[in-house]
């Protein structure tokens, strides 16, 4: 009964859905001053619930065996559900924070074309041939809803820390979008995805990446000028160094429970450690 309810947690998407809340929390937690709008919480909760029902609905299998992908087969009438659930909450929230309703539109249509090329239709599925830059394009949605979404919706002035956290949480997500993106390289390549890690080499991906990672770990040292507290900032790279230090071993393990629980995990790793009373 445990692993069930566990599976379909994970499956449900629940779980990246309350991750998102985890971040934009976090954002709230960090940069805003506990500036908390309950509101926008929601809309993040359900609009995430939305936007991967829809996406995996529209997943029809894959080259690497997945439990997940056999779930998928057994339960397609879940994520129906979860759509039509998601996509109501997503609607009453929004009016909630109608004034910001053009940030909001924003952040849901780059959703949108994120998942557009699954759509079986020939307008769609041509936009496999340009998704060259799906990783780059998903860990923008991220960090836009995560970061600059919160800090709009706060109607706070703009402070250079802003930035620098903004870089901090995209490079993050980005480098944990390329494990994905590594994993997926054949499924991409059969479905007509011209995705950027396809076209790399070994050597090439390898640079990239930690690359990226360290970018991350500048922008987070960074943040000490802004009176941000040592221990957090210990906190936030934290995520980095694991995604660092698993990177070789989650490129010859693809198992569902390392990339949608562990790695998925990573991104809100810092935002759930700060949830706990006390730090």
């Amino acid at each position: 009964m445990v692993k069930k309810l566990f599976t379909f947690f994970i499956n449900s998407n629940l779980f990246i859905a309350l991750c998102a809340v985890a971040m934009v929390f976090q954002t709230n937690q960090l940069l805003l001053n506990d500036h908390i709008n309950i509101n926008f919480l929601f809309f993040v909760f359900f609009s995430t619930i939305t936007s991967y029902s829809f996406h995996w609905y529209l997943t029809t299998g894959s080259v690497i065996k997945s439990p997940r992908i056999e779930w998928l087969k057994n339960n397609r009438n879940v994520y129906v559900v979860l759509f039509i659930i998601g996509s109501a909450g997503s609607i009453i929230f929004f009016f909630y924070l109608l004034p910001h309703w053009h940030w909001l539109a924003i952040s849901a249509i780059i959703t949108f074309f994120y998942s557009a090329p699954k759509i079986p239709h020939p307008l769609f599925r041509s936009l496999r041939k340009v998704a060259i830059g799906k990783t780059l394009f998903l860990a923008l949605v991220w960090t836009f809803v995560t970061t600059i979404l919160p800090i709009h919706i706060s109607d706070q002035e703009w402070k250079n820390e802003f930035y620098l956290f903004i870089a901090h949480r995209f490079f993050l997500i980005y480098a944990i979008c390329m494990i994905f993106d590594y994993r997926d390289r054949e499924d991409d390549k059969i479905a007509g995805v011209q995705g950027l890690i396809g076209f790399m080499s070994e050597k090439g991906i390898n640079w990239l990446f930690y690359i990226t990672l360290s970018i991350f770990a500048v922008t987070t040292f960074l943040l000490t000028q802004y009176n941000i507290p040592s221990l957090y900032i210990i906190i936030l790279l934290i995520p980095g160094l694991l995604v660092g230090i698993l990177f070789n071993f989650f490129k010859h393990h693809f198992t569902d429970f390392y990339y949608y629980f562990i790695l998925d995990g990573l991104m809100a790793f810092s935002s759930l450690i700060m949830l706990i009373p006390g730090i």
